[in-house]
């Protein structure tokens, strides 16, 4: 073949290829938004989102992305999310307390957009971390009486229940029971003026996959051996990864491990060393939100140390 009747070939073929890899990216657009029921209208090419789809998976996780974040009672989720594990890594032994939870939680839908996710205040600290809040993770020790204090009207309360008394505790408040205080590590609220409608439970899932697959820690401890569970916070940025398409990260990180009075938080008074005795593991934690920076998976909107 000549080298002009090659360049003929090819450019001839040119088209066809072309096609399938445009054909090819826009089955990666179509199925990212596939169970939103509604498409959202594209600011890129539909190419965009198959790197995208490889940037998650740089991350090495070996998991897929998963956008549906709650539980849902018409999933009949005892089915749809057997599980073999207990709380907080799996439902097993907590299904009745669920379905009394889910059946008065009106709705399980998402927002549109998320603009923040997490698990602190906002208000008095907007120049440093935004003026709203789509998602906040809580479980009832770090609840306030009127999430309405910290939070918008329209914020969605995501209960993360780290045990079955974080469940049991959010039933006797949504039917008005008698209140249980044994089994926390802090008093929660008595009285809590979260609406029932704005209320959803954190599938496990996330939780479990942020332990074993971002963390990689053990799921269940050795014998006598203390437990190590993901923070909200770090839980924050694995959902997000999830679910969104860039992850910003704004007052969150940890100082080094010499700076045992620094706080670790842009509100509050916890340092370093009082968490020393936590079910947390934030030096592991640390290295891990320094890798993710690295990758690029996350963006941190302030310089840090």
């Amino acid at each position: 073949m000549t080298l002009k009747a090659a360049k003929t070939w090819i450019l001839r073929l040119l088209p066809v290829v072309l096609f399938f890899i445009c054909y090819y990216c826009s089955q990666f657009y179509f199925e990212s938004y596939g169970r939103s029921g509604k498409s959202p209208q594209p600011t890129v090419s539909l190419c965009h989102n198959f790197h995208l789809q490889r940037k998650w998976e740089s991350l090495k996780l070996n998991v897929s992305r998963k956008t549906e974040l709650f539980l849902k009672l018409e999933d009949f989720f005892w089915r749809e999310h057997l599980s073999s594990e207990a709380l907080p890594y799996g439902i097993k032994g907590s299904e009745l307390l669920l379905l009394k939870v889910l059946a008065v939680t009106s709705s399980y839908t998402m927002p549109a957009n998320i603009e923040r996710l997490n698990d602190a205040p906002v208000r008095g600290y907007e120049e440093d971390v935004g003026n709203k809040t789509t998602l906040r993770l809580f479980y009832p020790e770090s609840a306030s009486s009127n999430p309405g204090t910290h939070n918008d009207p329209d914020t969605l309360l995501v209960l993360v229940p780290f045990k079955q008394q974080d469940l049991r505790w959010l039933k006797e408040i949504l039917y008005d029971e008698k209140r249980v205080r044994k089994g926390f590590w802090k008093p929660p609220p008595q009285i809590w003026l979260g609406r029932a409608s704005q209320i959803r439970v954190l599938d496990p899932y996330f939780l479990r996959l942020t332990a074993s697959k971002l963390l990689q820690i053990p799921l269940q401890p050795r014998r006598q051996q203390k437990p190590v569970h993901p923070t909200t916070g770090i839980l924050a940025v694995f959902v997000a990864l999830n679910y969104c398409d860039v992850v910003h990260v704004a007052g969150f990180g940890y100082p080094e491990s010499r700076n045992q009075k620094q706080p670790i938080h842009y509100y509050g008074k916890d340092t370093m060393k009082s968490m020393k005795n936590s079910y947390h593991d934030l030096n592991q934690e640390a290295l891990v939100l320094k890798r993710l920076e690295g990758q690029g998976a996350i963006i941190y909107l302030h310089p840090h140390s």
